[in-house]
């Protein structure tokens, strides 16, 4: 007996590879899914702009970052000695405007640089609604605890949504024809923004993201929100919060993106690596120095040697040759005890 809607995501028309390389934009969830990805092994620039809600702020970025375009000069600001830009999120901070300038002016050109040799752009959208700075009229990606009398909040119109990230895509494609990119709406409903209008901004962002991957066929959807919503719907899928989705629901999202997004070449690596990941975790019950234990390491070394011909495993390899090494240490060490 079946007791749950489960939904299986069709594939992807595009496919990622073991050698793709992919840049992750948006609200957490393209957090969650960027370290995946590191953890896979892929080469992958992670939300360099921190973390960001709403379609307007990333547009804006990405647009600034593939044009060259400094940040703007009237959106820094300054709390207890503390620098932040309103287009930034908060983990993108420095002791003086000077330092925060170059900061930032590094993090779009790094950006930049990443978007023109990506095979694949993640964009996770979180909310329509949107906090505009009164005095300039500016759409922030972030309020950095200031005055909430500084912003107006509101739903962005759909239209002007529409247009912006169109405009957005077009220069993407200016920058990168080749580039592929995969829209979701983040499973992490804004409940500050209340349950109605968390409804109606999450219903504009799919609407949006419907309309882009019918008009371009480079463009595709991965519905994370979708999962969350109608897979998941139960309670031991959410942190404490009863908001935010937790490890258990990232795994099973995140396997469904495995299913419908990987190639079988790297789907396969995956599951090999998995295995891998499980034996770099264990630790010998009867001490490191046991030849079973040297067998185990040095059986691992082996496998670690055939994944790198496909990935970096430096620091793999250099773990297990020090356990090997220690194990070693240790058994010379006992051996001259024995003869003292």
């Amino acid at each position: 007996m079946q007791f749950h809607t489960e939904f299986s995501p069709e594939s992807l028309p595009h496919r990622m590879g073991l050698n793709s390389r992919i840049v992750t934009i948006g609200s957490c969830f393209a957090d969650v899914v960027g370290r995946r990805l590191i953890d896979y092994k892929l080469p992958v620039l992670v939300n360099p702009f921190g973390t960001i809600f709403n379609p307007v702020s990333i547009a804006k970025l990405l647009t600034m970052a593939l044009r060259g375009i400094s940040p703007d000069e009237d959106s820094y600001v300054e709390r207890n000695g503390v620098w932040f830009h309103y287009d930034f999120h908060s983990s993108l901070w420095a002791n003086s405007q000077d330092e925060l300038r170059d900061k930032l002016t590094t993090c779009l050109s790094l950006t930049a640089d990443a978007i023109r040799q990506a095979d694949f752009l993640f964009i996770t959208l979180g909310s329509a609604v949107v906090y505009r700075h009164v005095e300039t009229g500016k759409v922030v990606a972030n309020c950095h605890k200031m005055p909430g009398a500084l912003f107006e909040k509101y739903l962005y119109q759909i239209d002007h949504l529409r247009d912006e990230l169109t405009l957005l895509l077009k220069a993407l494609r200016r920058a990168n024809p080749t580039v592929k990119v995969v829209l979701t709406v983040s499973p992490v409903r804004h409940t500050r923004d209340t349950l109605p209008l968390n409804s109606v901004s999450k219903a504009t962002l799919r609407v949006l993201t419907h309309e882009l991957t019918t008009w371009n066929d480079w463009v595709a959807y991965f519905p994370a929100y979708e999962i969350m919503m109608d897979d998941l719907r139960e309670y031991r899928f959410y942190e404490a919060d009863m908001i935010h989705p937790n490890v258990q629901a990232h795994d099973y999202i995140l396997a469904k993106f495995t299913e419908c997004a990987f190639d079988a070449e790297l789907r396969n690596f995956v599951v090999e690596w998995s295995q891998i990941m499980k034996s770099l975790a264990h630790r010998p019950l009867y001490g490191t120095d046991s030849p079973a234990h040297r067998q185990f390491l040095t059986k691992l070394m082996v496998q670690l040697d055939v994944i790198s011909k496909h990935a970096d495993v430096s620091a793999e390899l250099a773990e297990v040759l020090s356990r090997l090494k220690q194990g070693e240490t240790v058994e010379r060490q006992e051996g001259e005890k024995e003869f003292a």
